[in-house]
């Protein structure tokens, strides 16, 4: 059961039982202690729902609603995937220590991140996300790795450093890629902006409202 449902059902809890007990205690067909009972019942929930209301959710229990979340077959192992490479970007990232890089790692987790969402928000890109997760994002992942073994040896050789040179470099090309990726998905919607835009200036024209505060298509 999660918080949420706690606030919303232990208070309720709380003042049956204490209706329960006090009509066990007072004489309840009597109306001073009818009214005593009530009273009592009515804090016995509101502190309930105080106690439980300054609880606040922890870091894990946020992260376990969050995975309890279904989004539908085609979205939720977008989503699964997703969280799991965003969380191993994270380990790498703590384990680099060479900030330039550790710059692009967080780079590249808030382009991931926002792809993510966009296939929550919009299903219909899951087919356009696919080549991107099957493909550029465990690549990534797996040159980042390498990095992170060649730049924990602590030495210095010719082909070491150029292995690390080229993965830097690539880096770069990887963040302008995923932006590239990110920007596409948007193409749909664009398109629709257009659209929406290019008939509203028909109906003001054809209302004869139009003049030049159209809205214009750029």
């Amino acid at each position: 059961m999660t918080l949420k449902n706690k606030k919303t059902v232990f208070p309720i809890y709380a003042f049956a039982l204490c209706w329960v007990l006090c009509s066990i205690i007072f004489p309840v067909y009597k109306l001073w202690a009818l009214i005593l009972t009530a009273v009592l019942s009515g804090i016995a929930s509101y502190l309930t729902y105080m106690v439980l209301s300054s609880q606040k959710p922890s870091a894990e229990e946020i992260k376990q609603e969050q995975e309890n979340i279904s989004y539908g077959p085609k979205v939720d192992p977008i989503v699964k995937e997703g969280r799991m490479a965003l969380a191993e970007m994270g380990r790498l990232y703590k384990s680099i220590e060479k900030p330039e890089i550790r710059s692009r790692i967080n780079e590249l987790m808030q382009i991931t991140d926002k792809i993510i969402q966009d296939a929550i928000e919009d299903p219909s890109d899951v087919p356009q996300i696919k080549q991107f997760m099957n493909y550029y994002l465990p690549t990534t992942l797996k040159l980042l790795n390498s990095y992170d073994r060649m730049s924990s040896q602590g030495i210095s050789g010719s082909n070491l450093d150029k292995s690390m040179e080229n993965i830097e470099s690539m880096l770069d090309t990887a963040i302008a890629a995923y932006k590239k990726q990110l920007d596409a998905l948007f193409a749909n919607q664009a398109l629709d902006i257009e659209t929406d835009i290019q008939v509203m200036n028909q109906m003001l024209e054809r209302e004869g409202l139009s003049g030049k505060s159209d809205f214009a298509v750029k």
